[in-house]
């Protein structure tokens, strides 16, 4: 069966609940790094100092997961779901195919490694 990998770049304070929703529905494994950057938004103006300051890249978190293709649809819903506020700045999610997967530890590949 075919493997997808999903990159979600949100809002740090959404990580917590996104891993709640993705745990909710079977996707436990998942990797995060804490990124900047910016989207249409363009970043921030902030008083500071009594002048104002351009953030224009933003903290970010991303989330990697891969699943199997059946298991796409349902991933990124709970995502957006736990994700979403509402405001500029929720996020994206992109979708890319795996060609192979491999456990180091036991050398098993494809969706077995899941």
């Amino acid at each position: 069966m075919p493997l997808k990998k999903i990159e979600a770049v949100i809002r740090p304070e959404k990580l917590n609940d996104v891993k709640k929703a993705l745990d909710k529905i079977g996707v436990g494994g998942l990797t995060v790094v804490p990124v900047y950057g910016r989207g249409r938004q363009g970043g921030i103006k902030i008083l500071f100092r009594g002048g104002k300051l351009q953030l224009d890249l933003l903290p970010k978190v991303k989330i990697e997961v891969v699943v199997r293709e059946r298991q796409v649809e349902d991933a990124v819903k709970a995502i957006v779901e736990a994700a979403k506020t509402g405001e500029e700045g929720d996020g994206k999610i992109f979708i890319l195919p795996v060609e192979d997967a491999v456990r180091i530890r036991t050398g098993e590949r494809g969706e077995n490694v899941l």
